[in-house]
């Protein structure tokens, strides 16, 4: 008889189940599985291949505001169901209970590195960032507050598009944010539009190309319609990288590409110099 026997499955004894969930995140663009506390420490940015993935609304927060200084407007507005569109509430609802939101966008006053801005930023996970009744009206309260107070205002995308369940007073939001912003304008004041993966639909088609300046996300998607309507629209084989951010900014509708670590000091830098320009324009 051998003096090694070897073992087998059953000598591991039962099988654990009490591992947590949620300890570890898979890449997808290098596949390297990443320790989720870690991914959080680095602005969810991925440690191998700079791949940015998605980041929530209070993350982008505490990632870009001085600390205590954000206050948070119109967290009180809810959405109704004007259309009887069965079960809508009650997705609002679990989405509420899932994130801790109470819409697709948080809003409110600021300050980064001490000046103060308005900031609106989309949360993807509040279904997909769907741009609904409750969502651009706030954004509009976000900007005219900015206006009001003669402060920029920075808005970061992430969205789906227009919210079907409300169906055409979604899509006026499109003109109602644009309305405000061309006030916000006239007023002289800066706009800085950030646009984060994924921006599409009327959100793309309204307030997030507006920007007196546009920056984006490395990588992320941009555009109105997906690639495969387009594809079928046009008739047309699409180019190489098509509606990412690379490809928009090569094509003039993105002004900057900033990795999520230089998004603070670009903001800073940016709200710096437009202050100062739309001061001097004011007091012309």
């Amino acid at each position: 008889m051998g003096i090694f026997k070897k073992r087998t499955v059953e000598n591991l004894g039962e099988k654990k189940t009490d591992m947590p969930e949620g300890l570890w995140t898979k890449c997808p663009s290098c596949g390297e599985s990443l320790y989720e506390s870690a991914l959080a420490k680095n602005l969810r940015v991925c440690t191998h291949c700079s791949h940015h993935f998605t980041q929530s609304a209070p993350e982008r927060i505490a990632a870009l505001c001085d600390e205590g200084s954000f206050e948070e407007m119109d967290n009180h507005l809810q959405s109704l169901n004007p259309l009887g569109f069965k079960g809508y509430l009650e997705k609002v609802k679990a989405n509420q209970d899932k994130t801790g939101l109470d819409e697709a966008v948080v809003t409110g006053c600021a300050t980064i590195d001490g000046q103060p801005c308005v900031l609106a930023i989309m949360d993807f996970r509040f279904l997909a960032a769907s741009m609904g009744s409750v969502v651009g009206e706030k954004i509009t309260r976000a900007i005219e507050a900015a206006t009001k107070e003669a402060k920029p205002v920075i808005v970061f995308s992430a969205s789906g598009g227009a919210r079907m369940h409300e169906g055409i007073l979604s899509l006026m939001q499109m003109a109602k944010t644009s309305g405000a912003l061309a006030r916000h304008a006239e007023a002289g004041l800066s706009y800085i539009s950030v646009l984060t993966h994924p921006t599409t639909g009327g959100v793309t088609a309204s307030f997030a190309t507006l920007g007196d300046v546009i920056l984006a996300e490395p990588k992320c998607m941009i555009g109105f319609a997906g690639p495969r309507v387009v594809k079928e629209t046009t008739h047309a084989d699409l180019p190489p990288g098509f509606q990412t951010a690379e490809f928009m900014m090569q094509h003039g509708l993105v002004d900057i590409i900033v990795a999520r670590k230089d998004m603070r000091s670009t903001l800073s830098r940016l709200i710096h110099y437009t202050n100062s320009g739309g001061h001097a324009k004011r007091a012309a």
